[in-house]
Order: structure tokens, then C-alpha cells, then sequence
């Protein structure tokens, strides 16, 4: 299998509800690390997995829908808690909807998977795999 990872990050402030989050609870903020996987068993036509600039401008777009928002106040995620797994799925998933309408190219259609990873810190982080 071959992959390609590109980078980007994103600042929120969001709250969590739920004894196990303890101060957590309260308004904070948060500076994620993004990480896009993306993977393929046999390069494309061209020798690569994808173009990385494609996949590195739909990752920004994708990011800046959420960056610098207190995602308490978002309607997407009302009632919802918006932790590190979770956020690694919707950024996953709304990379794997620009895929299907074509954003990274027609080579984009060959891809066989994507994983997603915010790193919360430099000891610790989530990620999220979904087959495309």
C-alpha cells in the first residue's frame, strides 16, 4: 500500500459534557495538528498517490471551515461532544465528500483509503481510517 501525508492545524475552543472530562468541561481551547492519510495499492497513471498539492489545499479547506471557532456555538455540533476522535471523523469525512465530487483529481478516484490524525500534543493524539 502507498500513502501520502499532508499537514495542516487548526485552533478551536469547544467544552465537553461528561464526569470523565473533568475540567474539561469548561470552555477551553485547543490547537490540533492535522495529518491526512492517503493511501492507494497501485500509483495512478502519473506514479503517485495523489497530487499533494490538491490534497494540501482541500485539507485547508476543509480545516478552515472549523479553524478559530468555538465549535460549542457551531450548529453541526450542538449536543454533540466535539473531542479529538470525533473531530478526526468529520475532517475525514469532509475530505472523502470533496474526493467523490472530484476536488483532488480524477487519479483522487483510485484511492483506497484515508486517515485522518490530530495530534493534540507531542505525546498525544487520535486518528480516524475510512475506507473511500
Amino acid at each position: 500500500m502507498f500513502s501520502i501525508t499532508v499537514r495542516d492545524h487548526i485552533m478551536i475552543a469547544h467544552s465537553f459534557r461528561g464526569e470523565v472530562f473533568g475540567p474539561a468541561r469548561r470552555l477551553h481551547g485547543a490547537t490540533f495538528l492535522v495529518d491526512a492519510t492517503f493511501r492507494r495499492e497501485q500509483l495512478d497513471d502519473d506514479n503517485i498517490v495523489v497530487d499533494i498539492g490538491l490534497a494540501t489545499q482541500e485539507l485547508g479547506a476543509v480545516v478552515s471551515e472549523l479553524n478559530y471557532r468555538n465549535l460549542d456555538n457551531e450548529p453541526d455540533f450542538a449536543g454533540i461532544n466535539t473531542s479529538t476522535e470525533f473531530l478526526a471523523k468529520v475532517i475525514a469525512d469532509r475530505l472523502a465528500e470533496r474526493i467523490e465530487k472530484g476536488a483532488l483529481g480524477e487519479g483522487a478516484r483510485g484511492l483506497a483509503g484515508l486517515t485522518v490524525t490530530l495530534h493534540e500534543s507531542h505525546v498525544a493524539w487520535a486518528s480516524y481510517e475510512r475506507a473511500l
